[in-house]
């Protein structure tokens, strides 16, 4: 019996999507690992904490990579309402449960876990309506006041406001919004804290996908993402945008203050966009 049209992948996509959740479920798997390996650490400090974070986030650079591969589809909205769907019920589903102990910790490493790989395929979905390189200007500048405008005066205050008095104090159920929040390990800390939210892994992948798309090398480590994914060559990748999002997460431990990433992501990537523009131009 087919499939209704409306689950159905490409062939080629659907080996890589299926990469994707398997790669993003390895991570979840090391994350739990480097927890157990943090947990053993009496004390901890800035630099410490700092590199069990730029750890984390690189290995999850890696795990995007058969994203940067994936084949454009002509799919209509009940498509991505249907897979969005999925997925949100899945990790609502995941958040209902309350184990405790090791099992608590891996719950919390799936979930994160499964967190990035909506991120990543939302961010992929919304980078296929880029047609020019030009209109990520606006979508920028938009992006960078409405997150402003969010932490200064909107509900990102609220929300920083109830996560940090619930992980200073928890008692009853976490915030809702803490179900959008990805957790990440920090050493000599017995459990995995809030580092960033779904929007800014969403940014990242977005702006690597752009990237992609225009022939741009947003890898800080040599040749780009697809020629390292065509060769399934792992641990090269570091793109440019992960790297802003990481310098944001610094900025903010060592201010003790909330620092909004999207715009250090996008004023980054722009200025790297057009830095790669120009000097291909030139070369031509």
């Amino acid at each position: 019996m087919s499939r209704h049209p409306l689950i159905r992948f490409s062939k080629p996509n659907r080996r890589l999507i299926l990469l994707l959740l398997a790669s993003h479920l390895l991570w979840g798997g090391a994350i739990l690992g480097l927890w157990a390996a943090g947990s053993l650490l009496e004390s901890s400090s800035l630099w410490l904490s700092g590199g069990f974070i730029a750890l984390q986030l690189y290995t999850a650079a890696q795990a995007l990579l058969p994203v940067l591969l994936l084949s454009p589809e002509t799919r209509n909205r009940c498509f991505y309402l249907f897979w969005g769907g999925v997925l949100a019920l899945s990790i609502w589903l995941l958040n209902q449960l309350t184990p405790v102990g090791i099992w608590l910790a891996l719950l919390t490493a799936m979930k994160s876990a499964l967190l990035l790989l909506f991120a990543t395929l939302i961010g992929t979905v919304l980078a296929r309506y880029v047609q020019r390189l030009w209109e990520l200007v606006p979508i920028c500048i938009v992006m960078t006041l409405a997150d402003f405008m969010s932490w200064a005066f909107g509900p990102t205050a609220s929300f920083t406001a109830q996560i940090q008095a619930y992980y200073l104090a928890p008692v009853g159920p976490p915030p809702l919004i803490d179900m959008l929040l990805i957790k990440l390990v920090f050493s000599g800390y017995g459990g995995l804290m809030p580092v960033f939210g779904i929007s800014d892994w969403i940014m990242v992948v977005f702006f690597a996908i752009v990237a992609s798309r225009f022939s741009i090398n947003d890898n800080l480590l040599g040749r780009t993402g697809k020629e390292l994914a065509r060769q399934g060559a792992l641990g090269r990748y570091l793109p440019v945008s992960l790297v802003a999002l990481f310098g944001a997460l610094q900025m903010a431990q060592l201010t003790g203050h909330f620092i909004p990433a999207l715009p250090l992501i996008a004023l980054s990537m722009l200025l790297w966009y057009a830095a790669r523009y120009l000097l291909l131009r030139l070369r031509t």
